[in-house]
């Protein structure tokens, strides 16, 4: 183990290396010990089959009357955040490398049943991008989650909703959309144009479907609960019968669409991006430094919300640290990796992030703290 002097003598580069090493052969001795982890495809492959399956179950015992909407939502959500691990490690080529068309299609069922985000392939560009400059005035999706903004009732409304979360800064989408255009270097006009192509069109089809069916539900609901509350129902019986549609069952799918495919993924997005949001910093990380992109943030009070998200914030400070493990063997490491990022000065559960808007320096103006130091605000 390391002494305080020689930690306080190794540079941040150094830290970084050592905390990599370290989980890497945590990860080595796990596998070891369970050789049966080695078989990433079949996992990655099984772990997909099983949460879609579950969502699908979830789904028609809802849509038969057999569970009610408030289990159905939390249960669909539960597998739709293992769906979400699984997209994140298929960006990095965790699972069936050999395999495009496997790939591909774990990407296509990763949209599919998380029809909010962004196209999943055009995910892997920011994604990518966002390792190499995380924190930084390019980093677009950590951006677009609402990292680096204050806390009120904005940022609370733009957490869970993509949409929102453009409509409500179209400056600052635009000048950081450009920024990490710009910042993938195109070498012509064309290819420029093509980067400006896919980030206008990253959420088509299904990302503005779900928006417009999920506001739509919203906005529906609460004119028929206006309606009701000012003493003047709407007639949709009579309406039907006016032009020939049925409203009352037209509803009624629109709900069940709701319940069993939008609602999760709500739920799960908006746990996701309160803790992914406010465990990475953001707007005056040094470039490139990993001890400074992160933190461990795993209160017990945040559980809930980590319950829809696979402990996100108890995990992913790890995965930027050693990238290319897979979600499941970074949670079955973690107390090895917590020694040794506590050790080498990684922060834990910072909360004064939440009043710096997750800015890395303690106090808003300072300058940049060394990489270790600990808030107990």
């Amino acid at each position: 183990m390391s002494t305080p002097t020689a930690n306080a003598a190794m540079s941040d580069a150094q830290k970084s290396a050592h905390i990599r090493q370290t989980v890497l052969q945590a990860g080595v001795a796990l596998r070891e010990r369970h050789p049966w982890l080695r078989h990433q495809d079949a996992i990655g492959g099984s772990v997909m089959a099983l949460s879609v399956l579950g969502m699908i179950a979830s789904g028609v015992l809802y849509g038969i009357g057999q569970i009610p909407w408030w289990v159905c939502v939390p249960v669909s959500a539960l597998f739709a955040s293992f769906i979400h691990e699984l997209e994140h490690d298929l960006i990095h080529t965790m699972y069936f490398r050999q395999s495009p068309r496997a790939w591909n299609l774990m990407m296509a069922l990763c949209w599919l049943t998380r029809p909010s985000t962004v196209s999943p392939w055009a995910r892997k560009r920011l994604h990518l991008h966002h390792h190499k400059f995380s924190g930084t005035d390019t980093d677009l999706e950590e951006y677009g989650i609402t990292n680096g903004e204050p806390w009120g009732l904005k940022r609370l409304l733009m957490v869970g909703d993509h949409m929102l979360a453009i409509y409500l800064r179209p400056v600052g989408m635009h000048r950081v959309s450009r920024n990490y255009i710009r910042a993938q270097q195109p070498k012509s006009k064309e290819e420029f144009r093509a980067l400006v192509r896919e980030n206008l069109l990253s959420y088509m089809p299904l990302g503005l479907l779900h928006y417009a069916l999920w506001h739509g539900f919203l906005a529906a609901n609460a004119l028929l609960f206006a309606a009701s509350l000012a003493g003047h129902p709407l007639p949709l019986a009579a309406w039907s019968q006016a032009i020939g549609v049925d409203l009352p069952a037209l509803l009624s799918l629109w709900t069940t669409t709701v319940v069993v495919w939008l609602a999760p993924n709500v739920l799960r997005v908006f746990c996701l991006h309160f803790i992914s949001s406010n465990m990475h910093y953001y707007g005056d990380v040094e470039p490139g430094n990993v001890m400074q992109q992160t933190q461990v943030l795993n209160p017990w009070w945040l559980w809930p919300m980590q319950l829809f998200c696979f402990n996100f914030g108890g995990t992913h400070a790890i995965h930027h640290f050693a990238v290319k493990e897979p979600f499941y063997v970074r949670q079955a490491t973690a107390q090895t990796a917590y020694g040794v990022m506590r050790e080498m000065g990684v922060r834990f559960n910072d909360f004064g992030t939440f009043t710096r808007a997750n800015r890395w320096a303690m106090k808003t103006g300072a300058k940049v703290a060394p990489a270790g130091a600990v808030t107990t605000a």
